[in-house]
């Protein structure tokens, strides 16, 4: 909780038992990078090992009976053991506070965490705690928040208990459930027994500067212990990728869904990968609500009922109640295919969702006869003899109008079928295609959340296999079969005629090479082209890399003022491009990048030089 210290701001734990404080311990490093801006509220504590008196608001002297109380970096000593405290941050730093207190005698390290979810995370959560136990012995409870923050992150607990390098008790990752509670029987004298055999650590542990200690008289074990039964280590269950995206984006969207009070979900459903995933992600909340409420999850049940707007509701069936809270529309053009009309009647009909099928041409019409009655001019595409210019504008206009007939519906849908509420409207940008900026401003990537937005189209094809295996949804295999199409050009004789893959000039998986060097390794143009020349050695030459990196860089750069208005999306991933938060840069670039592309010709240049001169050499 913050307390206000010396008119000074600190994020702190308050520790106490039986109704008085022991401690206030304050953070002494703070989250001030990618989603965290903890420098903006908080100061940390400086003052290594040192406590001060903490004068008790008297609304709480009047409950504790206490006036002052220690607040610092101090420990708690027991009767029968030590204890110390990280929070969250501290664990990730390099000189973390759980190696000096260990090496000071306390045996047991309490971490409050606030750990968002990201794909591939949990590796990287148990490796550090059992790492902790492994080097300096001891016990680790590990507790973290569980839910949505109210903005694009998902807090996915993930709570264990650790003694030794070894995990005695696993948390659950993804849960309806606000509340888990993690126990395990672990016998002190393990760790007292593993510390002394490592003679380097000992060393160590007789020159730290010892920690203040706060007695409390009290003990966490007795005599009668003796006949407890002492925890089994386990191994810990991972998630595969299918997995954790059916899981953490879903109770987003659920927590979502119950604290907007909203009446459901309204979803452009195309017929294409990405909507089909984020339909799938609203199916798998309902098997999850289903569940909970069947596990007799008695604020899960009362939260659905307001949901549908029915007292004497109990959820059984999944697909009953997709349809009650989820709204698909399939919105045909002129140039839509037949077969993404099927394939998304078919999903919907298999997932349960109340599915609207409907035609745009009379809007798109009716918008361009206004600019025609005014310009005197009539646009075309660029296959009846249109130019560029026209052709983009063209396909604007299909995808902006959708979005503006989506939150009609969103608004009305439910009042048209006489009940009650409105709909969130969901989007179905993938995090690649934000990046590049393959979207249209304000279309249908506009809406209230998007649950895939952080999620590259690589794992949202692993996620939509996964759920045609385990939710038997046959729609999805043709689905997945499919090339990915925006399906705003004309159609040639019926057949789609153009692919996203060919309108980026760059495949999907390539794109997420590119957001992680751009994101993660902090690579410019130049730097990029440097480490893409060895990665793709074997498959590219020097020119095609430098056309690559030239191509996305100039993209990246004329659309980059696209991530301004992008919706606000689950963060799953950590090359996210999102402006409003995670990703804080310019969104005026040049788009020529002279200096940088003038870097990148001249090497290539030098590289085939020296290419031919070997060639000359072997001849």
């Amino acid at each position: 909780m913050p307390v206000m210290h010396r008119n000074v701001r600190y994020n702190c734990r308050v520790i106490f038992l039986n109704r008085k404080i022991l401690l206030i311990r304050p953070k002494v490093a703070l989250a001030n990078e990618g989603n965290y801006r903890e420098l903006r509220w908080f100061t940390p504590w400086s003052r290594s090992r040192q406590t001060e008196e903490y004068f008790l608001p008297r609304m709480l002297q009047d409950l504790t009976k206490q006036e002052t109380v220690p607040f610092g970096d101090a420990v708690l000593a027991t009767q029968d053991t030590c204890i110390g405290s990280e929070i969250c941050e501290e664990l990730w730093m390099p000189h973390s506070p759980h190696i000096d207190m260990g090496l000071d005698g306390v045996e047991i390290f309490t971490n409050a965490s606030g750990s968002h979810h990201v794909l591939r995370k949990a590796h990287a959560r148990v490796d550090l705690v059992t790492m902790a136990t492994t080097k300096n012995g001891g016990i680790y409870l590990l507790a973290n928040q569980k839910g949505c923050d109210g903005d694009r992150l998902y807090y996915d607990g993930c709570a264990m208990i650790a003694m030794n390098g070894s995990v005695f008790a696993q948390g659950s990752q993804f849960s309806l459930d606000d509340v888990e509670v993690l126990t395990a029987t672990l016998d002190l004298e393990d760790v007292r027994s593993y510390r002394a055999e490592i003679s380097s650590r000992n060393l160590a542990a007789s020159r730290v500067s010892p920690y203040p200690r706060v007695k409390v008289d009290f003990a966490l074990s007795c005599h009668e212990d003796l006949l407890e039964p002492l925890s089994e280590p386990v191994e810990w269950k991972y998630h595969s990728i299918g997995e954790e995206i059916s899981l953490g984006p879903a109770c987003w969207l659920w927590d979502f869904l119950r604290r907007s009070q909203q009446g459901g979900f309204f979803l452009p459903l195309s017929g294409g990968v990405d909507s089909a995933a984020t339909a799938c992600l609203v199916y798998s909340m309902c098997h999850q609500v289903c569940e909970a409420v069947k596990n007799g999850n008695q604020e899960v049940l009362a939260d659905i009922r307001a949901v549908v707007n029915q007292a004497s509701y109990t959820p059984e069936d999944p697909r009953e109640l997709c349809g009650r809270v989820l709204t698909t529309c399939y919105m045909a053009s002129e140039n839509s295919s037949q077969e993404t009309s099927d394939r998304a009647r078919d999903l919907a009909q298999q997932i349960g969702s109340h599915h609207i099928g409907l035609g745009i041409d009379p809007a798109v019409k009716a918008v361009l006869g206004i600019f025609s009655l005014v310009t005197g001019k009539r646009p075309c595409f660029a296959a009846h003899g249109g130019s560029g210019r026209e052709d983009l504008a063209l396909q604007n206009v299909q995808a902006r109008l959708r979005m503006v007939i989506a939150y009609l519906f969103a608004q009305l849908s439910l009042w048209s079928r006489d009940a009650r509420g409105g709909l969130l409207v969901l989007g179905s940008a993938n995090v690649d295609e934000s990046l590049l900026g393959y979207l249209t401003k304000y279309d249908c990537s506009s809406a209230d959340i998007n649950p895939i937005g952080g999620i590259s189209k690589t794992d949202l094809r692993t996620f939509v296999q996964f759920c045609l295996e385990r939710f038997q949804l046959p729609a999805l295999q043709r689905i997945l079969a499919a090339p990915a199409t925006a399906e705003l050009e004309p159609l040639a004789e019926g057949q789609v005629s153009q692919t996203d893959e060919e309108d980026m000039g760059m495949t999907y998986s390539e794109l997420s090479v590119f957001g992680r060097l751009r994101k993660m390794a902090k690579a410019g143009p130049y730097s990029m082209f440097c480490k893409l020349l060895h990665m793709w050695r074997d498959t590219f030459t020097p020119r095609q890399v430098a056309d690559k990196v030239e191509r996305f860089f100039s993209k990246y750069a004329t659309n980059r003022h696209k991530m301004t208005t992008l919706t606000p999306a689950y963060h799953a991933e950590s090359y996210s491009p999102d402006d409003n938060r995670f990703d804080l840069r310019p969104f005026l670039y040049r788009a020529g990048w002279p200096w940088q592309f003038r870097c990148i010709e001249g090497q290539v240049l030098q590289l085939e030089r020296r290419e031919r001169q070997h060639l000359d050499g072997a001849d």
